[in-house]
């Protein structure tokens, strides 16, 4: 069985439409799919009503966090989006996503680069407006030859020119109100060098001592090294260890089931969920 428990679509930065995503994560030979949009939901329902036979949605999210003035990334999984406390929250985050991205755009401007806030719009077709957005703007603008180049300090990475902050979730927190709404949390490609997702065994023995669930360890941005000392951490704490593909689309190469989650680590996050169930298709009829 072929598990990936981490895709984007375009409900927040992903390039492909939520049908898409899981007719594509099928025709890779994905069994089980999580669609995890930055804090938001809004890609379920078209995803679960384009599920295609022999696929099960899983529903997630990744919820933006900040942990010592860094960007922490959490996927949540099978919790009820409809909990107050963490339904205002999410509209706090992606609220300010827009308040962001258009400072983003401003400062970028200043620097000398020829997009507009309505470029940024028409290709953040969700609701969740991210910087990924913003560096495909720049690309079309002729500004940046390549994608990535927007994610260096001359642009728009943390500590960057053009860089904004905006509110995020301490990690503490997200886990307790993904839990709270009966869902579980694992931590995001932990150890991802070419992002600046780094984080400390401290930082996650802190977050598995809060009620994480896992840690995603096979990640395309995770060396072997790093892998291996995750897997140690993991096992030491624990935790489930998944492992993702973090598809995005046509940014990152369409890489849907390029690394995968074993079942039994799947069976331990789904055991410890009570928010909601996996989808699947029933006679075509989508049922939970």
């Amino acid at each position: 069985m072929r598990i990936d428990l981490h895709s984007h679509s375009t409900a927040s930065d992903g390039t492909r439409p939520p049908a898409e995503v899981v007719r594509r994560a099928r025709e890779r030979g994905v069994d089980v799919l999580a669609l995890t949009d930055h804090d938001t939901v809004a890609g379920w329902d078209e995803a679960a009503a384009a599920l295609p036979d022999g696929l099960t949605l899983v529903p997630g999210i990744e919820l933006s966090c900040n942990q010592d003035g860094r960007s922490l990334h959490l996927l949540g999984y099978l919790f009820d989006p409809g909990e107050p406390v963490l339904a205002a929250e999410l509209a706090r985050i992606r609220g300010d996503r827009l308040l962001r991205a258009q400072g983003m755009v401003g400062k970028l401007r200043d620097l000398g680069v020829d997009i507009t806030w309505d470029m940024v719009r028409a290709l953040a077709k969700g609701e969740a407006v991210g910087r990924p957005h913003v560096a495909r703007a720049m690309v079309d603008a002729g500004a940046i030859e390549d994608y990535e180049e927007a994610f260096t300090t001359r642009w728009i990475a943390q500590d960057g020119r053009a860089y904004v902050e905006r509110y995020a979730l301490d990690p503490v927190r997200a886990i307790e109100l993904v839990r709270a709404a009966g869902g579980v949390c694992v931590l995001a490609h932990p150890r991802a060098r070419r992002g600046g997702y780094v984080f400390s065994d401290a930082v996650i023995e802190r977050l598995a001592a809060a009620g994480l669930a896992g840690i995603e360890i096979d990640h395309p941005d995770q060396v072997p090294e790093d892998r291996a000392r995750l897997r140690e951490l993991a096992a030491a704490l624990g935790l489930a260890a998944t492992g993702s593909s973090d598809d995005h689309g046509a940014p990152t190469g369409d890489r849907l089931g390029a690394e995968t989650t074993d079942p039994e680590a799947f069976g331990q996050l789904v055991a410890g969920a009570s928010g909601g169930d996996p989808r699947v298709q029933d006679q075509g009829r989508e049922s939970r």
